[in-house]
Formats: C-alpha cells, structure tokens, sequence
C-alpha cells in the first residue's frame, strides 16, 4: 500500500469511535472519545465529545465547523451525496438510536434529522451499498452481556420509510465487526461476541467468521479470516482485486497491562470473493483501531483512532490499496 501522512487533528490525544466522512469535497471528522487527562491505567476517565472537524484539501488545515446533538461515538458512518451520515452510538451513559446527516456547505454546518434505527446501538457495524444504508450487530445499552446479530437496512432514495429489519446475521452477535461494500453486496467480518461469567463479569470471544448478504439471495458463511479481527478500521477499502482487512485486534495481546501493550496486528488481509479465500499482502505501516475509514478523491483515509488500549492518536493516514 502507499501511505500518505496528512495533517494531524487538532486535538492533542485525537479520538477513538468517531463518526467520519466527506461533505461538498471536505472530509470530516465527528465525535469519539479519548482520555484527556489521564491514562485509564492512572484513573484516567473516559470522556465523549461533541465537536466537528472539517479538512477541505489534503494539504489544508483541519478547522472546527460546530457541533453534533450532543457527544457521541461508536457509531457507523458513511457518506452519501455530499453527507456524512451519522447512525447511533454512545455517550457515557446511554446508547442510542438516532440517525443524521451532517452537511458542510457555503461555510456553515447542517444536521439533518432521519428515521432513528428501530434499536439503540453502538458497537456495530455498517456501510452503504448502493443507496442502501446497512447496519449489523452491535450493543443495545451499555451494560449489556450479549451482542446483537440483528440487521438493519434504509433505503436512502425514500428514507421516510423508515428502516427494515433482515434476517440476523447468522453467526453469534457481535460487536466491533468490520463491514465492507463490494460487487453490489453487504460483507461482514469477525468482531467479538460478548458472554457473561457466573459474577457478572462480561467477557469477548474474538471472532473469525465471515459472511456475505446480497440482496437476492439473502446472507451466506464465507471462508473463515486466518486470524480474529475486532474492530479493525471499517468500512474496509476494496479494489478490483478484493476486500482489504487493515488489521485489528486479534487477541493475541488480551489480557496484557495496558500501560505495557505493544499494539494491534499490523497484518495486511485480503478476501478475494472469486475464490473465497484470505491472503497475506503485507504489513500495515500504523495499527489502528475503532476507526472507520473514509474514501476521500482517490484514497481511502483513516483519521484518529485507537493505536493501543487507552490510547487514541490524533494522526490522519491516507492510503491506496
């Protein structure tokens, strides 16, 4: 891959889960959250924020443009005609449901309302396909001891309609799965299933299956990934030759002291749908985590992120498959 070092955010920590995508040829940055005082591992409290970055050319400078409802992360994002679409998430309390756009133009900020998802969800996956919004798995509260692998769907061309429900992912639910837009189809990729211990406690199962849904034919188990991925940067790009997987957590490290965890996989995956299969291509050049990746003019671009477990970076890569 060819990397490309843009200009950093303009906060010192940058953020993980943040919503992100292009508007009238800007690229924006929306959301997430970070630890801005002090590491977790120091008592360090997790904080969400409200604000909306905005980078207009790759060599310009990131401005601040306004600000979302309220502070929001972890939900799905994607752009269509000229609008990052913003689709539940979290705060530090409550999950939510709602759904908006978010429009720079003329030097001014809009959000635009939409029908809410018929759950609140944050964690999951989602992407568009076409003029179909497609939303998969996912929390429904924060205290939750299981995931979702319910899926959802809105039309944009008549979102008045509202969304539809489809037939459930047919794996476990999960959370942190990265999804993909290929070929005319929805492509879903490992993330973690949640399950609970005698005490409470809420434990992860790192996942590798994988799945297809096409429109006509309804969901389909694909060749499994060499490797568990959660929350690998999503939507994942994808060229004529196949779906790239950027990494993620793949669990090898869980379970080590934050303060001393070297990071996350740097492998470089792709799924190749003519022969259902999964090579090795190469090496990330950076690791992030809970992040979503944005195609911008002609690269796929990955803003913020987490670079390992409580540490958000505020470094923006772009890169061509």
């Amino acid at each position: 891959m060819n990397w490309q070092k843009l200009p950093n955010l303009p906060d010192r920590e940058g953020f993980a889960g943040s919503f992100a995508g292009t508007s009238h040829g800007a690229l924006l940055v929306a959301g997430g959250a970070n630890f801005p005082e002090k590491r977790p591992w120091e008592g360090g409290t997790k904080v969400w924020t409200d604000s909306v970055f905005g980078l207009e050319r790759p060599g310009g400078t990131w401005r601040t443009l306004g600000r979302l409802p309220g502070p929001r992360g972890y939900g799905v994002s994607v752009s269509f005609e000229d609008s990052l679409l913003c689709v539940g998430g979290s705060d530090s309390t409550r999950h939510y449901p709602d759904t908006f756009a978010l429009e720079w133009r003329d030097g001014k900020l809009a959000i635009h309302t939409l029908p809410p998802l018929p759950i609140p969800l944050a964690n999951a996956c989602g992407t568009r396909v076409d003029d179909q919004l497609f939303v998969v798995g996912g929390q429904e509260a924060p205290g939750s001891t299981s995931a979702s692998n319910r899926a959802f769907c809105l039309t944009l061309s008549r979102s008045a309609a509202g969304w539809s429900e489809l037939p459930p992912l047919p794996g476990p639910g999960r959370i942190l799965a990265t999804a993909a837009a290929h070929e005319g189809s929805l492509w879903v990729f490992g993330g973690a299933e949640l399950f609970a211990k005698d005490d409470g406690t809420v434990l992860r199962r790192y996942l590798r299956d994988a799945y297809q849904y096409a429109p006509k034919t309804g969901w389909r188990r694909l060749a499994d990934l060499p490797a568990p991925a959660v929350a690998a940067p999503t939507p994942a790009p994808t060229s004529a030759m196949g779906i790239y997987l950027l990494g993620g957590d793949d669990g090898q490290r869980a379970g080590l002291p934050q303060q001393t965890h070297p990071g996350f996989s740097k492998t470089l995956l792709r799924y190749e749908p003519a022969t259902d299969q999964w090579r090795r291509v190469g090496e990330l050049r950076v690791a992030r985590v809970t992040v979503p990746v944005v195609h911008w003019e002609d690269r796929w671009v990955i803003a913020g992120g987490e670079a390992r477990p409580g540490v958000r970076s505020p470094e923006v890569w772009a890169v061509r498959p």
